[in-house]
């Protein structure tokens, strides 16, 4: 090998998934009544039971990584002699992309003959994952850590990030959006689509009347936008809503049918941020599709 792939697991991957592509991950932590969790074994990820929860009132909270922690996790990839390419979640949402890069200022000082390339995936879920299974597909290809970050970087910036959500307030508590839209969105019972800004910041770009219809709008926005879709993984995640998510990828595959698509439940660190019922598509599109 020549280098090390990583991700955190915002990324979203199923852990089979990360152990059988050789992905390294590191955890965010989440808080349900003061208590510390970190979710890095999907398979034993119980979604409804969460949802159900944040459902009934449950407060969570997240943080962020810090560059220690960071560093605990690089360490041992550097001291077994391998670089590292790094994929991570959006720096226009959280301010843990640049505790990596604080991290790795530091290893590159402790190994100066080992390399560190970081790249800001400008969303999460799998609009993270699906970047990291690239980095794989281009380690094990024998593609250079310098010329991979490189193509990554242009492939982030493609990635099209979309999204709808049942309770625009979670999104509002956590400074995502801003509570004026939040507001006028719950009032008027208005289904929001958003979407990863070139900034990687979320924003809305539609709205639609009713939940059928929000779907439909992400499968267009899909029909619309999406480039060599039978050479692509589509991605979608959902909040405990699964039939919501068997009938986006229905219409997907309607529309251009792609090489695979994967479905994820969202793991609990992202999704306590937008929600139950939140359901997400990730697709590659051109370089004008964050716009």
């Amino acid at each position: 090998m020549s280098y090390c792939v990583m991700t955190d697991t915002s990324a979203n991957l199923p852990s089979e998934l990360l152990k059988e592509r050789e992905i390294r991950v590191i955890a965010f932590p989440y808080f349900v009544g003061g208590e510390e969790h970190t979710c890095i074994d999907t398979e034993q990820f119980d979604g409804k039971a969460y949802y159900n929860k944040i459902r009934n009132g449950a407060i969570v909270t997240t943080s962020q990584i810090n560059p220690l922690q960071y560093a605990e996790v690089m360490r041992p990839i550097l001291q077994e002699g391998n670089d590292l390419l790094f994929v991570g979640m959006s720096s226009g949402i959280s301010g843990s992309f640049h505790s990596a890069e604080l991290a790795a200022e530091t290893l590159c000082e402790e190994f100066p003959d080992r390399r560190i390339k970081l790249v800001d995936a400008l969303t999460a879920s799998l609009g993270e994952g699906i970047p990291a299974l690239k980095a794989a597909d281009l380690r094990d290809s024998g593609v250079s850590l310098n010329s991979a970050a490189k193509m990554l970087r242009n492939f982030c910036t493609c990635m099209c990030s979309v999204f709808t959500v049942d309770d625009l307030m979670h999104l509002k508590r956590t400074g995502r959006i801003s509570g004026a839209v939040a507001v006028v969105g719950t009032v008027f019972q208005i289904k929001p689509l958003l979407k990863g800004s070139e900034e990687g910041k979320i924003v809305t770009y539609a709205k639609a009347r009713g939940r059928k219809k929000a779907i439909e709008m992400l499968a267009e926005k899909y029909r619309q936008a999406a480039v060599n879709a039978k050479e692509q993984i589509v991605g979608i995640a959902h909040a405990d809503c699964p039939e919501d998510a068997a009938l986006l990828a229905g219409l997907i595959r309607k529309a251009h049918p792609p090489k695979e698509i994967l479905t994820v439940c969202y793991e609990p660190v992202t999704g306590s941020h937008v929600g139950p019922g939140t359901l997400a598509l990730f697709f590659e599109g051109d370089r004008d599709v964050r716009k």
